[in-house]
């Protein structure tokens, strides 16, 4: 009902002065939506994460520990949105969805009886004013590097959209607010200066001595020795900025340690695909040079078959060529495809990413599916097949809102079978 007003508000309002009323407009729905829904933020314990990666690894880990606690848990993620033991995965395209959605869910945990509720923020989600009205208990920064610097005029505006997240922390009305922070990121200063009720910080010191390996991580907690299914060093910091959030609410290091072995991961984040191939085959999100670097330091010691595409059509142009260059450093091997096109020539996003690759010449095949059947079909035993850019994303996104169905998990599985 609350969205049938809303439409209709907005539809008898000229477009030159919507867009002129934006900002308000949108502050104004936020507003709406938590008075309809009652302020349910206010009945829930409120743990929001931020920053450029990690962040749906990190709620993901975080509500492994919490649920290995015994609390029931809320949840809204880039993957999926839980309440209780209710999960559904997340098919909007957006890492955080709009303020009537995320109300109408937190209404929904208070009611399932969830003690927490964890919640992904991004700073295109704070330009359209999703996170007002959302009290918090804490906030959690994993990291920040460049991304969205065309959607928000500039990095300094990006920095300034996830600085305005935490700001949201000093305006709660919780008691025991707490701001934790990545202290080993350049930007963790900004987040530290918004107020606070208490501030803790997390660095790669705090784990030392660890260790990185292809199968997983091993890194030290209080003296003792934490095995992690998990791969990547982002991921010892996915898994830091989780366990310090968990530790800042009374939970022990016994049932994070707990917690922290038997979660093997989430779909899209490294994902492993296992169809009986005697060659390894990984899915993942990676759509920044940052992450994509990552991701392909990971697997630095093997012969590794790359498919990629570049960053969605119309926007972070900046970032193709440098795509390309990091592929051309680490990929034996690169296939460049399709990802999310959108209004742009796809063609033409590929070249741009094809154009950062000197030392070899890069396979263009558009079809992705077609791109991850030629990967499988060139690697043999001991090879890795890196099919990065979309993660879980539930379609390609084509010109004027055109959308198709996609899986690159369920795709790269099905290919590997008919080989």
């Amino acid at each position: 009902m609350l969205e049938n007003i809303l439409r209709f508000i907005r539809n008898i309002i000229p477009d030159k002065v919507f867009f002129f009323l934006q900002p308000f407009y949108h502050w104004t729905l936020s507003l709406c939506a938590a008075i309809w829904y009652r302020f349910p933020s206010r009945h829930i314990k409120v743990i929001a994460v931020t920053g450029t990666k990690g962040k749906s690894s990190t709620t993901e880990i975080l509500n492994a520990i919490l649920e290995e606690a015994g609390y029931k848990t809320g949840l809204s993620n880039t993957i999926r949105f839980k309440v209780d033991e209710i999960s559904s995965e997340n098919l909007f395209k957006m890492s955080m969805p709009g303020r009537i959605f995320l109300q109408r869910l937190l209404r929904r945990a208070v009611q399932h009886g969830c003690q927490y509720f964890i919640l992904e923020m991004t700073s295109q989600g704070a330009l359209l004013h999703r996170h007002k009205f959302i009290d918090l208990d804490a906030f959690v920064l994993t990291n920040i590097s460049p991304e969205h610097v065309e959607a928000h005029g500039s990095y300094e505006k990006y920095i300034e959209a996830k600085v305005n997240i935490a700001r949201g922390l000093g305006k709660s009305m919780k008691k025991d607010r707490v701001m934790i922070a990545n202290i080993d990121d350049k930007e963790a200063h900004r987040f530290l200066a918004c107020k606070s009720d208490r501030q803790i910080t997390y660095s790669l010191h705090d784990v030392e001595p660890y260790l990185v390996k292809n199968e997983g991580i091993q890194f030290t907690l209080a003296d003792r020795t934490v095995n992690s299914p998990l791969s990547g060093l982002f991921n010892i910091y996915n898994t830091l900025a989780a366990l310090t959030a968990a530790r800042s609410q009374g939970i022990t290091d016994e049932v994070i340690v707990r917690a922290i072995e038997k979660f093997y991961g989430i779909p899209g984040r490294v994902q492993k695909i296992e169809a009986g191939q005697d060659f390894q085959v990984i899915v993942d999100y990676a759509h920044t040079p940052d992450s994509l670097e990552k991701l392909y330091h990971v697997f630095q010691t093997s012969r590794n078959i790359c498919v990629l595409g570049g960053t969605g059509g119309g926007r972070d142009n900046w970032k193709r060529p440098e795509m390309g260059r990091i592929a051309d450093t680490y990929c034996d091997e690169i296939i460049l495809t399709d990802e999310d096109p959108y209004d742009e020539d796809p063609r033409k996003i590929v070249d741009e990413v094809a154009s950062g690759i000197k030392t070899q010449k890069p396979t263009i095949i558009m079809d992705r599916r077609l791109a991850i059947r030629e990967a499988i079909k060139r690697a043999k035993t001991g090879d890795v097949v890196l099919i990065s850019g979309k993660g879980t994303d539930p379609y390609i996104m084509g010109a004027r809102g055109s959308k198709i169905p996609w899986s690159d998990a369920n795709i790269a599985r099905e290919e590997i079978l008919k080989a």
